[in-house]
């Protein structure tokens, strides 16, 4: 355990941005596995909503620093690519 004011001090902090980070980075993964979901029931239209909503969760997370802005761009990209194929296929 800490014992410097300081060294609390950040501990205190350390423990709210696990918090934070494990809140932001569970909901990215619900709202990808939805739109997973979505595609795998055959759903273009549940599975494109869902996508707008995990692009923008996605973009959170790398705006608070919890994911990497690359690692965010090619699970977009990925996303996007499945539910144009799903469109495309149900079309």
């Amino acid at each position: 355990m800490a014992n410097h004011v300081q060294a609390k001090k950040r501990a205190r902090q350390s423990v709210k941005q696990k918090q934070r980070n494990r809140y932001v980075r569970s909901t990215v993964r619900t709202s990808v596995k939805a739109v997973r979901r979505a595609i795998e029931q055959g759903e273009s239209a549940q599975a494109t909503e869902g996508l707008k909503t995990a692009i923008r969760n996605l973009d959170k997370a790398v705006t608070k620093g919890v994911l990497k802005r690359q690692t965010a761009s090619r699970t977009i990209s990925r996303l996007t690519i499945a539910v144009n194929r799903a469109t495309a296929a149900g079309n």
